[in-house]
């Protein structure tokens, strides 16, 4: 951790600081189901505000249309009507249709819900910009007194925001005096917001927040000076959505445990019948590769012993079904695993039992499925009983069945982002993060 942080800055008072936060929350019918991100984010924007600060709050969410844009894309109906009209007219039509998806697209994407929830966080501190870089949000960055915050819009109402256009960066320059990255779930997008600002030259002083310093913290120190035993735990569908993890965490931890989907392309790359099971078919020399390479680094590497099996995937993926427990080595040609068995869930839970560290990313089995949660759920458990060890759990779908399963008070660190904790797992610079100041 040799980046510049919040607290190296001095006399932030009057200062005009861009803050890039993650609030992807999720959202139904325009309410937040889930505050972890917002609350995520407090410590970061309280110091801030507390020093004086004028705060400039900024972030996607989820991938709207990107409406505000010269670049917006009629469909083929409207492209039609527009064709068809005199030349004259064309301009005005697709004008009028703009207007209409940006009045409809910003009610099911807008971030006026995290803004009016921040609102009654901070006391009455946050205002909310119906645009990003337009009017309103110029007004109300101009009218900022020290102490107060405005939340601009979705960035990604912008086509400008991932293609980092230099125009919109500099745009988004004009906010600020200082620019702070505390957004760790976009950390590994190389966006107008999380890097290219900084990249551009547009903003010298840029650090990081105290949700990014934690971070890496926790999951850089823990990865590079564990205390052993060291057991990494992968879970999740495909192989080839690991590749770099799996051979980086190889050379780091003591024991590797493979569950998941991804489990039956190690088996079958063994040469057992995984039966209609989900397999990486073209991943199965690399299999066989991280095999030799974990006995040739004397390095643990476990996969199921058992596995529970069905006739075919839950459709819906929440409803009963039927299954049976086999041995790994052992599953009917006409069945699919789709989670680990009783035996390999004591198996896994006594290594994480004998453990000092443990990172986990990816969940053991279907778990949206009552029935085909027990894998994840035994994982989860062993985790938050290991009171010795310090425990890492990598986002994604494994800290929602944390979180879910009431266990997140007693694991030591969930990371806020799962595409950029694997990332890391993997050995990658995060862009969002090099583009920082390093400490003198």
């Amino acid at each position: 951790m040799n980046k510049m942080t919040v607290k190296d800055l001095s006399d932030l008072r009057g200062k005009r600081v861009l803050v890039r936060c993650d609030f992807n929350v999720p959202m139904k019918d325009g309410k937040i189901t889930d505050e972890n991100r917002i609350t995520g984010a407090l410590p970061t924007i309280r110091y801030l505000l507390d020093s004086g600060a004028k705060v400039v709050l900024c972030s996607h969410l989820g991938k709207p249309h990107p409406v505000f844009s010269d670049e917006f894309k009629l469909n083929k109906k409207e492209q039609k009507k527009v064709d068809a009209l005199p030349e004259d007219d064309r301009a005005a039509a697709r004008r009028a249709i703009i207007s209409k998806a940006l009045a409809e697209e910003p009610r099911k994407l807008s971030l006026a819900p995290v803004a009016a929830r921040l609102n009654e966080l901070l006391d009455g501190k946050v205002t909310f910009a119906r645009d990003v870089v337009g009017p309103d949000a110029a007004e109300k960055v101009a009218a900022l007194g020290e102490g107060e915050a405005v939340l601009l819009e979705n960035l990604r109402f912008h086509w400008e925001e991932e293609k980092r256009d230099l125009g919109f960066c500099k745009k988004l320059a004009a906010y600020c005096d200082i620019y702070v990255n505390d957004a760790f779930g976009t950390a590994h997008r190389s966006h107008a917001s999380t890097a290219a600002i900084v990249e551009y030259g547009l903003v010298k002083t840029a650090v990081c927040g105290f949700l990014i310093e934690k971070e890496l913290t926790v999951m850089a120190d823990s990865l590079d000076h564990p205390v052993r035993p060291f057991v990494a735990i992968l879970g999740g569908a495909k192989v080839a959505d690991k590749l770099g993890v799996i051979s980086n965490l190889l050379e780091k931890c003591d024991t590797l445990i493979i569950g998941g989907g991804m489990a039956y392309t190690f088996l079958k790359a063994q040469g057992y019948e995984v039966g209609t099971s989900l397999v990486d078919d073209e991943k199965l020399d690399y299999c066989r590769s991280m095999i030799e390479k974990a006995a040739a680094e004397g390095k643990e590497l476990l996969l199921p012993v058992d596995t529970v099996v069905t006739e075919k995937f839950p459709d819906p993926i929440d409803s009963e079904i039927e299954t049976e427990i086999v041995g790994s080595h052992e599953i009917p040609a006409d069945k699919m695993g789709l989670d680990i068995g009783t035996a390999t869930r004591e198996l896994f839970a006594s290594r994480i039992r004998e453990a000092k560290t443990v990172v986990w990313n990816g969940p053991m089995g279907v778990f949206e499925n009552p029935t085909l949660a027990a894998g994840t759920v035994a994982v989860a458990e062993a985790l938050a009983s290991a009171e010795d060890a310090t425990t890492i759990v990598g986002g994604g779908d494994s800290a929602a069945a944390c979180t879910q399963l009431g266990f997140a008070d007693k694991i030591t660190h969930i990371s806020t982002g799962g595409g950029a904790s694997l990332e890391l797992f993997e050995g990658k610079v995060l862009p969002g993060i090099a583009c920082l100041n390093d400490k003198e």
